[in-house]
């Protein structure tokens, strides 16, 4: 079934899965992006891959209009809000540094792989970010504890569903309840994916305004 949204209730926090490609948590006021890779676009050009520019203007703007929707207390990036420290010129870094103040909220990072070297300032900086039972990290944690949940992201996580003979490739939100640890979708519009395990829960985005739940009897790879 189709919806604009799916909630996700883990012990006593509420998840809203958006399929703008984030998560909202209600109670806090916080809106979770991860994997933007802003920079990509110029990273391949400098090595002779010609892409277009436009797709950091495009997250920029997708950004903006989901925090202008949901009105968060701080938006939290898991990781990889640049591709490479090589591909931030002036015009971008301080596009990103402006960013609490065009969105008029607190913005955190959580530095991903990509993000090593990259100096910016205005947004708080944070290796892993802990708040009630949920861990928030770039890549998965361990945890000892099955009551914690893990929000993280860099997996990508896609999904392919076959309709009349086709076979089309989702972004999707992934849950693996073995570890309890929840995979958020690439946010940006540069990047790739990898198919989920089979024993994940998995909500496929379909459009930017539609996502549907995969019900275990669907194949999937």
């Amino acid at each position: 079934m189709k919806q604009s949204s799916f909630k996700f209730c883990l012990e006593d926090t509420l998840l809203e899965m958006l399929p703008s490609r984030a998560l909202f948590l209600p109670e806090t006021k916080e809106l979770l992006i991860c994997d933007i890779h802003l920079g990509k676009a110029e990273y391949f050009q400098q090595n002779g891959i010609p892409l277009t520019n436009n797709s950091d203007e495009d997250n920029l703007a997708r950004m903006k209009k989901i925090v202008k929707r949901y009105s968060p207390k701080k938006l939290i990036i898991l990781g990889d809000l640049f591709h490479s420290k090589y591909s931030i010129d002036k015009t971008l870094q301080k596009k990103v540094e402006d960013l609490p103040e065009l969105l008029k909220t607190n913005v955190e990072l959580v530095l991903g792989n990509h993000d090593l070297g990259c100096d910016i300032k205005n947004i708080k900086i944070f290796d892993i970010r802990k708040t009630k039972n949920i861990t928030f990290s770039h890549e998965p944690v361990n945890s000892e504890s099955q009551k914690t949940l893990n929000i993280c992201g860099h997996y990508h996580p896609k999904i392919y569903l076959k309709n009349n003979g086709d076979k089309l490739s989702f972004r999707c939100f992934a849950f693996d309840k073995n570890k309890n640890t929840l995979y958020l979708p690439a946010f940006g519009d540069l990047t790739g994916g990898y198919p989920c395990k089979k024993s994940f829960k998995k909500w496929a985005i379909v459009s930017e305004e539609e996502i549907i739940e995969i019900k275990s009897k669907e194949k999937s790879n």
